[in-house]
């Protein structure tokens, strides 16, 4: 291992993260999960700090790196969910978002063109609201503290930048698929109506 693959490696401990933040939840302690989200946000910031100051992008973190995001929050929610901290339309409503990119962009790459995934502004405004409404969630749980309201109020913001951020995206890539698809016609057009050369002897 070379020292320009440690973000790699910090990606790589967050997505083993998941099991322990699974656990915590299991057994309902919630002070330990805090942790975990605790030890998996410092991680996330440390391996983005690396790799940008020491241009150490590599194209496997481009892909872990959401990839682990992604797989602590998935669980959270199905968690919180299952124990009756979440609503289950929410967590069903974030779960169809995730799905349809994912589809989207694997039909986008086979009928389209390559894929490259970029978030939208407001994917990462709702990841921000989802990351706050888990940590806020976890907390109502321990003892003393009431932020129920302000779950109530996450809990509806999550939702809309779900619904929107699904929205841009489908903007954004058909929005793409559409012009590249008129330029490719275009060109063909193009190829067509080109006279034919002639040679004379």
């Amino acid at each position: 291992m070379q020292v320009r693959d440690i973000p790699n490696l910090l990606t790589g401990i967050r997505i083993l993260l998941v099991v322990p933040l699974i656990y915590a939840l299991l057994e309902e302690n919630y002070l330990l999960a805090l942790w975990v989200i605790f030890v998996a946000g410092i991680s996330d910031g440390l391996d983005g700090f690396l790799a940008k100051h020491y241009h150490w992008q590599s194209r496997l973190g481009s892909i872990l790196d959401p990839l682990a995001d992604k797989l602590l929050l998935i669980s959270s929610f199905i968690m919180l969910a299952w124990l009756g901290h979440l609503p289950y339309w929410l967590m069903l409503l974030a779960l169809g978002r995730d799905l349809a990119i994912v589809l989207g962009g694997i039909s986008y790459h086979f009928f389209i063109g390559p894929f490259e995934m970029e978030p939208v502004p407001l994917s990462k405004l709702n990841t921000l609201c989802q990351v706050l409404l888990v940590m806020a969630v976890i907390i109502a749980q321990l003892p003393g503290l009431d932020i129920l309201q302000l779950t109530d109020w996450l809990i509806y913001l999550v939702a809309l930048t779900t619904i929107l951020s699904g929205m841009q995206y489908i903007w954004h890539w058909g929005g793409r698929a559409w012009r590249l698809n008129r330029t490719q016609k275009t060109n063909a057009e193009s190829r067509r109506r080109r006279p034919q050369s002639t040679n004379h002897g």
